[in-house]
């Protein structure tokens, strides 16, 4: 029986065996990964750049951006580098650096969004307190706690996870180091720790989605009640985005992490962890950029500024 000490690197799920799909697979990674560098970062600089933009729900929303750029590229990188050079390998602790980056920043994204459900029932339902519940030092507070609420959760699974003893090879079926790949390497009842840990981590997380759940019952109570059209597209428009985000990333990870061992299958799992590792990083500019007047207008003024610089 071998340990986890004894274990150098990891092989990771190679995508495809011929030359032209893996080339394939390393240029749509690389058109989703400059998608996700373009929309984020348009997101952040205009954000940044406006001083319009400097309010609570726009500070929520480029931390959730620079969150989306931290998690895609803990994972894709490493995905893209290995088509290429049609190789497998991850060291030890280059998939241990993974996990741990990888949770701290879906964590962190995860509770960021409830604090960004927080902050629109108090703009809709609370609009007359806004100012002092959700100020500039509470937003501070609120960012800071979910990134190291992230950081807790990090340490806590990548400490278990590889502490378990692996006897069952090191080969993971996934493009990059997921825990429930990594446990199913480990020896028989030595992951039930990891497993307990999981189911603690889930508690947390369905609270924080009932939260989200009993703030927008809220927010659709409030909204209902505003007699003008004009005022319902407002706050509609200000709260979908977030609630379809907010689906998008809890339905796939649950399925990831809940899914039954009896339905597991390397396309399964791959496709799932896609889903809820690459897919909303890709879409939420779209979403947030799409359905939002301010932030199209200030992107419009950068990319004008920026031409007319060139010319």
């Amino acid at each position: 029986m071998s340990n986890a000490s004894s274990i150098t690197e990891f092989l990771l799920l190679a995508f495809a065996d011929t030359r032209e799909l893996q080339l394939l697979h390393f240029w749509l990674f690389l058109g989703i990964y400059l998608a996700v560098l373009l929309g984020n970062g348009l997101i952040i600089t205009a954000v940044a750049c406006d001083h319009h933009l400097h309010t609570p729900m726009y500070f929520f929303l480029l931390n959730l951006s620079l969150l989306d750029l931290a998690s895609i590229s803990t994972t894709v990188p490493k995905a893209m580098a290995n088509s290429p050079w049609d190789t497998r390998v991850i060291s030890y602790l280059g998939c241990a650096a993974q996990v741990f980056l990888f949770v701290f920043f879906i964590s962190a994204e995860y509770f960021l969004l409830t604090v960004m459900a927080y902050d629109r029932y108090i703009a809709i339902c609370k609009p007359l307190h806004y100012g002092t519940l959700v100020g500039s030092r509470a937003c501070v507070h609120m960012a800071a706690a979910a990134w190291a609420s992230g950081v807790l959760n990090a340490l806590l699974h990548t400490a278990n996870t590889f502490s378990l003893p692996l006897c069952q090879g090191n080969a993971l079926d996934q493009f990059f180091c997921e825990i429930p790949q990594i446990l199913k390497l480990s020896c028989s009842d030595a992951y039930l720790w990891e497993v307990w840990v999981i189911v603690l981590t889930i508690f947390v997380d369905v609270g924080c989605f009932v939260f989200i759940v009993l703030s927008y019952m809220q927010i659709l109570r409030a909204v209902l009640k505003i007699l003008s059209e004009k005022g319902q597209h407002k706050a509609f428009s200000m709260c979908l985005p977030h609630l379809a985000v907010v689906s998008l990333f809890i339905s796939t990870a649950i399925v990831a992490y809940l899914k039954a061992p009896s339905i597991s299958s390397p396309l399964l799992d791959m496709v799932v962890a896609v889903l809820y590792s690459v897919v909303p990083p890709a879409v939420n500019p779209l979403i947030y950029s799409m359905r939002n007047q301010e932030l199209k207008d200030t992107l419009k003024k950068l990319i004008q500024s920026a031409l007319s610089q060139q010319q």
